[in-house]
Order: C-alpha cells, then structure tokens, then sequence
C-alpha cells in the first residue's frame, strides 16, 4: 500500500520540528476548505475504507498541505501488527527507502534513505528518546513498538528542523502514555499477545486508560515483556569469505601445532543453524495523566524501560586486555573469551501541554517536554564491563498561526541537553555534555494550485568534556524551500530545495579506545567541522482509475561528511576504525504502486509494487560504507470486512559498491505471506494474525549492518499474533 495514504498521526513531535501542530494528516475526497475530522478520534479507523485522493491533508491546527515532508509513511493497526518486532528499525524495514543496522536481535536502529546514527532522529511523540542507540549500532533503541500507537517516518528536506540529527529523516514513535482522548468506555483496555519460532518469542504488552466521571482526567496504565532466544537461521551463521578465512587460519594454527585454537576456529566456521548468544529480555511499563477540556490538553507520564541482550562475537576474533591492571595476557584472552552482553534501564518522564488560543492570529501554543535518566552495562560474561550513564531533557515550544487564510505556519523553540558519562577499562568516549539552543519557522502560501512553502531552523551547539579539557561551539542554519502543484486526479508534483547544516557529535569528536561490544578501536577527532550539505527532491504523486502512484528522486552534495571508517590498522588487537571528513555525494530514488483490479464491496485484489535504490561515494571516489543495495518488492493483497490475506516477495541486490576494508554481500530473496481475521463485526480493532516469514529458508544478510557475515536474518518464522481493544 502507499504509506503516506495512510491516516497520518501529525502529533507535536512531528509537526514541532516542522512547526505543525498535532494533527492528524489523512487523505480524504473533501476540499481543503472543508472542516477536518477530529485529530484524536481512533475508534471509527476500522470502519472506514481508504479513500483514494493522493493528497496528504493536516487537520485545522497547522498546515493543510505539507510536501515538504513528501516523504511521510505510517506504519498503524494491522501493518503494524505484522512487522511488530522488539527493535524499531527492524519494524520498519520494509518500507521503501528504509533499512536496518540489524547489530544483533536486540538492538538494530532505522536507516533511512542510507543514512544512520546520527543522521537519523527518533522521536517520541515529537522529543528524542535521549538515550545511547545513535552513539554506536550496538546499543538498542529505548522505545518498545509493542507500546506504540502508531509509527511515522518522516523524510526530506523539511525534517531538518527536527534537529541537526535528521539529515536522513525521523522517525517518530507515537505511543499512548499520556492520553488524548477520553475513552467512551468507563475502562478502556488494548493488549497484544505474540509468538514466533525463528527466535522463541513471547510477548505480551496492554495498556488501561480510565476516565474519572465527567472530569476531564484520564489516567493510563502500560506494560510490557518480551524474551526470545538465539536466532534461528539457515546454513551457517558466517558468510562464506569469513568461513573460508576461519578454516584457512585453523590449518594454520595446527601446522604450528596449536591444536587447541585450531579448533576453535573450525568450530566457529562449523556454527550453523542459530546464531549463539542473542536472546534477550525486555519490560516496560509506565502511567500517564491527563486532563482533556475541548481542544486542550495538559497531561504528565512517567515509564521504565528494561532490556537485556546478547552480544554476538566475531568468529575468531578474540579480544584481549594484554597486561591491563597487572593481569597476565593469558588471562586476559581468557577474559576476552567471555561472553558480551548489554543490560540498559531508561526512566523517563514525559510533560505535554497542548492549548487552544481561539480565533485570534495564533490559534494554538503547545509545549512538549521528555527528560531521561539512562544507564547502559556492557558486561563480559558475568563481571561488568563498561557503564554508560546518560542524562538528558528535550523541550520544544510551538506557536501555530491561523491557517485559514493564504499565508499558514507555525514557529517555535527548542532546548536539548545530555549529560554523558562512561566508566570502566573500556570507556572509549570521555565524559561530556551537549547543550542545544534552537529557533525554528516555517510558512506556507497559496490556496490555489500552486503552492509555496519554506522552513528555517537555527541552532547553536556546546560540546564540552571537562576531563579533555576541549569545548567545541557550532552555529548552524538550515533551511528548505518547496513548491507544489496540484493537478487534476488527485495528482500533485513538486520541487524541494535544502541547505542543512549538523554539528559534530561528542562521539564523532571524543571517541579514543576499545569498544568491546563492537570488536572496534574507535578513534574520534576533536578537530571535525560542521557538516553541510545541499539537497534537491523532486517528487510526483497521483490516482489514475485503480491505481495509486507515489515516486520521489532526490540528491545531496555533503560538504564535510563525517564517516567512521575502517583503518587497516589494528590497536590492542583490535581493529581501528577512525571518524574521518570529506565532501560525499547521495543519490536514490524511492516509488511505489498500488492497483486494485477488483472491488465489488465485499472483497477487493489488488496489488502492490515498491522499489528503492541509493548510491552514495566520496569525493575521492570510493563508496561510503554501509549503503543499502537495490530493493524491490511485490505482493498480492485480498481484503474483506473480516479477513486479508496478503502474500509477497522481496528481492534485494547484491552489494559489491564496498568501501576499503569492507566485503562484498550476497543478494537473497524472501517469500512471506499472512492472514488477519477480525472474528467480532461490531469491533474490527479485535484481529488475529497467522504469518510465515522467509517461507524457503533463505540465507539473508544486511549490507547496512556491522556484523551482516556472522549474523544473518532470521529463517523461516511463523509468528501469531492476537491483537484486542475494548
């Protein structure tokens, strides 16, 4: 289907970046003029078929037509169900345009459009998450879909002013902590049961909202567990090229009659069939309070979330402490033998503010406040390794103005502070902090056909660490110009134009010693400079009889890319991967298709097409690392009021446009198919899901992930899955 067709949940995270006010953005065959639906009324979603105009329309507060963001997509209700995965980036792989890290099952962050880490913000209901999953690829993602209400990602130009982190987009996790709607029920109860056999899943998460009477207050209660196993795959765990390389150093070892680390090797190149040491267990839970009057809101939550998780080790990679606190090197490589696991704890408070100002000039003020206290373990078999501690608090503040005449927008402000600190034998990033001031607008003209928008953002930035005695300041300004046009049949098309401008992040400047969850010497450079770049995006979109049409071409010239980049070079037995800069250039292009050949009320078939392909090289004309290849997917859909069926396929290139240092991957192709039934006619929300994943247990791997040839993607998972709200 086409994402952004989807019933698009604009709440303040996403809109404070952009300055649009929650709302909810849908397709619809009424006119702009025409009076939008209520922004946080849900329970009719499931009655209401698809309608089919290709234009994104933002409700009352904020702007109607926003193609800035011409990159949106919604993942919700049963799409959401059928992805649901306990980290976001694997929930949202199978967008067009999106990826995975894909570290390990416990912690894979979104990639969008090629671009990671710190070049991708992810979002709770419009602030950061404020934990350590941009630092590095092996630290998970604070957030658990299996709370989310909804999930978007936001691409293009105008995502810049989310923060100097979206370069490559955001990705914004809309979950129900602090309510925004009171229930019509004196208890409200949603809850999801799942399982799958790839990883041994179980998972189980619910959520209680109750209304107090005719008060306004709502109170919210969540919770949730997941635990898996070892990953289940096919063949063996490491790519051919490292097995070959691990036999070949077993015969090695023996000739020099080391017969013990012989073995070891052949064993490492002989695992097959799971990948060991990925299980992991994860809970949350969280309150929320909320008082609803109309068309404002003030409300207040507070949550925990809890993971546990395996670390996968590199196939005959031992790592090795030396001599380090006058320990004897044997012992070290004992220790080095030790399995790497990851324990994080994230307390979090969540403040919203939403008013209406009336008919006047501004008609609504919202402020949106998060404050995280986190901490993150890395051990070594049972002894602590490492501790990171963060943290850090996100406020923003948004005034909207009227958007009923022809000029329509929003402007507001943003502060950002994160306190981090690492000990232990490994605490390769000095303690530091980063404080971020940030001023953002943007503005809309036009009613008729062509329309005119543009956004700016100016940001000041503080990295300082005491013990390092360095303090870098940046300034930075971005901004972003589009024009549309609208067309007969729903069709529009346009134009985006950007100059966005990130500051160094402590990690890419601080970064100096062994990180043992990665297997990596990571060097920063306190030296780097703002990072800069100009972007173009052009895009179409469009209904022609049954079918549906959504393309975008885009391309940005970096000045000053900053890169983490493989050395040759190893340090205390370790690789050395070093933060480097220089001018790169990214170009790809993302569509998708959806036709309907039959409808006759009951039953519709149709089907659907995606493609997806980026390239991205360095002034010196090598490639940047990690670039996804070329994708492409097809699949059949049958839908009735009660039932989909839904059948697919999705191929993935070969990735041979490696950087230095980096290998070739091998393209795969996955068959998976699905069926949701909606047993109860008065309540569709109620739905049970069987699906098969990678039906012929095929060997699949990641070009974006650090560790895609010693873990591969899962086999064949059957998963099913009982999702219920009353």
């Amino acid at each position: 289907m086409l994402y952004h067709h989807h019933r698009i949940a604009l709440l303040l995270s996403s809109v404070a970046f952009v300055g649009v006010t929650p709302a909810i953005a849908q397709t619809t065959e009424q006119p702009p003029e025409t009076e939008a639906a209520d922004p946080d009324r849900t329970d009719d979603v499931h009655d209401r078929r698809r309608d089919t105009q290709n234009v994104i329309i933002v409700s009352a507060q904020g702007l109607r037509q926003f193609d800035l963001l011409a990159g949106t997509s919604v993942v919700e209700d049963v799409e959401l169900q059928r992805n649901l995965d306990g980290q976001l980036g694997e929930v949202l792989a199978h967008l067009p345009g999106v990826s995975a890290t894909g570290f390990s099952p416990g912690a894979s962050r979104p990639v969008l459009r090629g671009f990671s880490g710190e070049r991708v913000k992810v979002l709770v209901d419009g602030v950061g998450a404020i934990d350590v999953s941009n630092t590095s690829d092996d630290h998970a993602v604070s957030i658990d879909p299996l709370n989310a209400e909804s999930i978007e990602v936001l691409r293009g130009p105008a995502v810049l002013l989310f923060g100097s982190q979206a370069i490559g987009g955001a990705v914004n996790v809309i979950d129900k902590r602090i309510p925004r709607r009171i229930p019509d029920e004196p208890v409200h109860v949603d809850a999801l049961v799942r399982a799958d056999t790839a990883t041994d899943l179980r998972e189980a998460g619910a959520s209680v909202d109750v209304p107090f009477g005719q008060t306004g207050l709502v109170a919210h209660f969540g919770g949730s567990w997941r635990e898996t196993g070892d990953l289940e795959i096919p063949g063996f765990s490491v790519a051919p090229a490292l097995r070959a390389e691990l036999l070949e150093e077993a015969a090695e070892e023996e000739a020099e009659g080391e017969f013990e680390e012989a073995d070891e090797l052949r064993e490492a190149a002989d695992q097959r069939g799971f990948v060991p040491n990925t299980a992991s267990e994860t809970w949350s839970a969280n309150v929320g309070l909320a008082f609803i009057d109309g068309d404002s809101k003030l409300g207040a939550s507070f949550g925990i979330y809890d993971s546990a998780y395996g670390i996968p080790g590199r196939p005959g990679a031992g790592h090795h402490h030396g001599e380090e606190e006058g320990g004897e090197e044997e012992e070290g490589e004992e220790e080095g033998e030790e399995r790497v696991s990851i324990g994080l704890r994230q307390y979090r408070a969540d403040l919203l503010a939403d008013l209406a100002l009336g008919d006047g000039f501004f008609e609504r003020m919202k402020l949106r406040v998060g404050y995280s206290d986190y901490t993150h373990t890395e051990f070594e078999g049972d002894e602590v390794g490492t501790v990171f501690d963060v943290g850090g608090v996100e406020a923003r503040l948004e005034i909207v103005q009227d958007t009923q005449g022809r000029w329509r927008g929003s402007m507001g402000a943003q502060y950002y502070a994160r306190d981090f600190d690492a000990e232990g034998a490994e605490a390769y990033v000095a303690p530091n902090r980063t404080e971020q001031y940030a001023l953002f607008a943007l503005q809309e003209y036009g009613n008729g056909p062509l329309q005119l928008e543009g956004s700016a953002r100016f940001e000041t930035t503080s990295v300082n660490s005491v013990p390092l005695g360095i303090e870098r300041n940046f300034d930075t300004l971005s901004g972003a110009v589009g024009l549309a046009y609208d067309g007969p049949e729903a069709f529009r098309a346009g134009v985006n134009v950007s100059r966005v401008a990130r500051a160094p992040s402590a990690e890419e400047l601080f970064s100096n010693g062994p990180h043992i969850a990665t297997q990596a010497f990571e060097v920063g450079d306190p030296d780097l400079v703002t990072e800069r770049a100009w972007g173009g995006e052009i895009y179409a979109r469009g209904r022609l009889g049954r079918a549906e049409f959504s393309v975008a071409a885009y391309r940005s010239w970096f000045d000053n890319y900053i890169y983490l980049s493989e050395t040759g070079f190893e340090e205390d037995d370790l690789p050395v991967f070093e933060y480097l800069q220089q001018d790169a250039t990214y170009t790809g292009v993302e569509a998708e298709l959806a036709y309907t050949f039959f409808d006759n009320g009951d039953w519709s078939f149709g089907t659907e097409l995606t493609a997806e392909y980026v390239r991205a090289k360095l002034d010196d004309g090598s490639n940047v690392p990690r670039i996804p290849p070329l994708g492409l997917s097809g699949a059949l859909e049958a839908s009735s009021e009660a039932i989909d069926v839904r059948a697919e396929v999705e191929w993935y290139d070969g990735q041979d446009d490696v950087a230095a240092f980096e290998t070739p991957t091998d393209g795969y192709t996955f068959v998976n198919a699905s069926v949701a039934w909606r047993p109860l006619r008065a309540n569709p929300a109620v739905s049970l899901l069987l699906q098969a994943d990678n039906i012929f247990d095929v060997t699949g791997r990641r070009h974006t992930s650090f560790t895609k040839d010693f873990v591969p993607l899962a086999g064949r998972n059957i998963t099913a899955s009982v999702r219920l709200s009353f």
